[in-house]
């Protein structure tokens, strides 16, 4: 059994059977543990709140919080409020596209990068912001996206 299979099966022994106000609680957890949502996950909260796959993924789904790919080793953040964008967030999102060939949601195919664009980080006198697995980058500028993932690239090769 995988490492997140446990994790998993861990969690959903600590919910009662049916208790469907349980459900985004459990399905956060799982997510916060796993870090996304995998289709066993869903199968085994399913078979625990009697509902089908179909009705878990479709409420998954319409909350923008749940993943369903795992996040990759370095997760990028790109604040996309009004202020960053107004400030150059959007050249920022292009250099990262540029750098690592996937869209906001994608992760890398080798599991070393993924990104996101967060509505608004709350930093408005600070944007453009680019928070990377939890540490926040001020005033970035297009060219600083080049070096940061040159270093995060270098990082992973001493791992």
């Amino acid at each position: 059994m995988k490492k997140n299979e446990k994790a998993t099966d861990a969690i959903i022994s600590r919910y009662k059977a049916g208790r469907r106000d349980d459900l985004i609680p459990l399905l956060q957890e799982i997510q916060e543990e796993t870090g996304y949502l995998s289709e066993e996950a869903i199968r085994k909260v399913g078979k625990l709140m009697g509902l089908s796959t179909t009705k878990i993924y479709g409420l998954a789904t319409f909350y923008d919080q749940f993943r369903f790919t795992p996040r990759g080793k370095y997760h990028l953040v790109v604040c996309n409020g009004t202020s960053c964008y107004l400030n150059g967030a959007g050249a920022i999102v292009g250099k990262i596209k540029e750098e690592l060939g996937i869209e906001p949601g994608e992760t890398t195919r080798d599991g070393k990068f993924s990104y996101e664009l967060s509505s608004c980080m709350g930093g408005c006198m600070h944007g453009p912001i680019l928070v990377v697995n939890g540490k926040y980058n001020l005033k970035l500028k297009p060219e600083h996206v080049q070096s940061i993932i040159d270093m995060l690239r270098k990082e992973s090769e001493k791992l």
